[in-house]
């Protein structure tokens, strides 16, 4: 028996190492489909991770307030930091409404300046102005690699921290600490360099790397009092008091507003569940597109094994005319069927690990390849052979022996 089933197994490969060309064109389908599966979930897993790592470095307690109301744009001092307009942004009252709550311990407001910066490579582009607080290391958990943060006393100070990239586009120097830069016509002094934010793409934070803080006493002055702030981080006193604080300050920024949904105000693992239902969407959005692709190849597969039949009907009839039975026939044809799909699979897994590979060198994406992914992708694109081979199987099975051997 095993013998017999050695040799279904053997006239199957042979079959297909006969038909090199067309077995690969066979196969094609099968390749796209497992590997398009298996990239798209790695990527999206990828990005889950990142987004929660980040989230996870500034503080599962962190406290995001932000505007409801926000609408597509990019003619904004804001739209350059995230591509959005607020029609209803915070403001210097809601600033201060936060930072009186009760429970809370620090807080920062997120207030971006509009404006040319001119520094010793001229004018600095890509990049934004934030005007903000002394707490906001402290809240993003944010260390500095040189000088120091501004304190409450320089509040009303001309003095400035940069992200490493912005330090980089801006001087002529690898630690620009005393150098100044030209803002709104006044001069600004910086004062300290931040280590390397961790950034993660589609995430909705924004990337400070890019970034120059000033105290936010001064970006008001400078605007007077017109620069949005899109956003209010704040931590509460105790971790475990972060949805009761975040509740507290919900109610009295409806109160200052008269409209309890004024603003929003998320704690770290609501910003994590937000960021996971869209990723989850998206992943599934185009993982259906990538399966399409596992349905079409197992079509092929039946396709080539129905113009093989009929190329095979004489040496189909030979075989039944020296003893082969309906079942041997059956199984020769099923295995060509499998071993299309599963080579197919396999060779789909091993372009999707390179693909990974290309995209984690090129990218700052890091996507994630999970045996269980893996597993899933091969055993469809196995499930798509058989089913999709049965057909063509069967019917060379039933074929009648006399008329089988007539055909040339």
């Amino acid at each position: 028996m095993k013998s017999l089933a050695r040799g279904h197994l053997k006239a199957g490969l042979d079959s297909v190492r006969g038909a090199k060309l067309r077995s690969f064109w066979t196969m094609l389908g099968v390749i796209i489909g497992v590997t398009s599966v298996i990239t798209v979930v790695a990527i999206g897993v990828g990005i889950k991770q990142q987004i929660s790592g980040q989230l996870h470095h500034f503080g599962k307690d962190i406290i995001t307030v932000r505007p409801v109301q926000i609408n597509a744009a990019d003619e904004s001092g804001l739209g350059s930091v995230s591509g959005l307009n607020i029609s209803a942004p915070l403001t210097s009252k809601d600033i201060t409404t936060v930072s009186h709550v009760k429970g809370v311990a620090a807080s920062a407001p997120l207030t971006v300046i509009s404006g040319s910066v001119h520094a010793d490579n001229g004018v600095y582009k890509g990049g934004f102005v934030i005007g903000t607080t002394s707490d906001l290391p402290s809240l993003l958990n944010q260390s500095l690699a040189y000088g120091d943060f501004w304190s409450n006393e320089d509040s009303g100070s001309n003095v400035a921290v940069l992200g490493q990239h912005a330090a980089d586009k801006m001087f002529n120097s690898d630690v620009p600490l005393g150098y100044s830069f030209t803002f709104h016509g006044q001069q600004f002094i910086v004062r300290g360099i931040f280590n390397q934010f961790s950034s993660a793409p589609l995430s909705q934070q924004v990337d400070f790397n890019n970034a120059i803080f000033i105290p936010n006493q001064v970006a008001e002055t400078l605007s007077n009092n017109t620069a949005p702030t899109y956003a209010i981080l704040a931590r509460p006193s105790q971790q475990s008091q972060a949805h009761k604080v975040a509740g507290a300050i919900k109610r009295e920024l409806g109160k200052a507003h008269g409209d309890a949904g004024s603003a929003e105000v998320l704690t770290g693992s609501q910003n994590i569940a937000s960021s996971d239902s869209i990723l989850n969407l998206l992943t599934r959005l185009i993982a259906g597109i990538a399966a399409i692709s596992l349905l079409v190849g197992g079509i092929g597969i039946m396709n080539v094994m129905l113009v093989s039949v009929a190329e095979r009907t004489h040496e189909i009839g030979i075989r039944k005319a020296v003893g082969a039975t309906n079942h041997q026939i059956l199984s020769q044809f099923m295995i060509e069927a499998s071993v299309l799909s599963l080579s197919g699979g396999l060779i789909g897994v091993v372009l999707a690990f390179l693909i990974d590979i290309g995209i984690r060198v090129s990218t700052n994406l890091q996507p994630v390849i999970s045996w269980q992914i893996v597993a899933l992708a091969g055993g469809v694109s196995l499930f798509a052979g058989v089913l999709f081979g049965t057909i063509p199987a069967v019917k060379a099975a039933r074929k009648d022996p006399i008329e089988a051997l007539r055909s040339e």
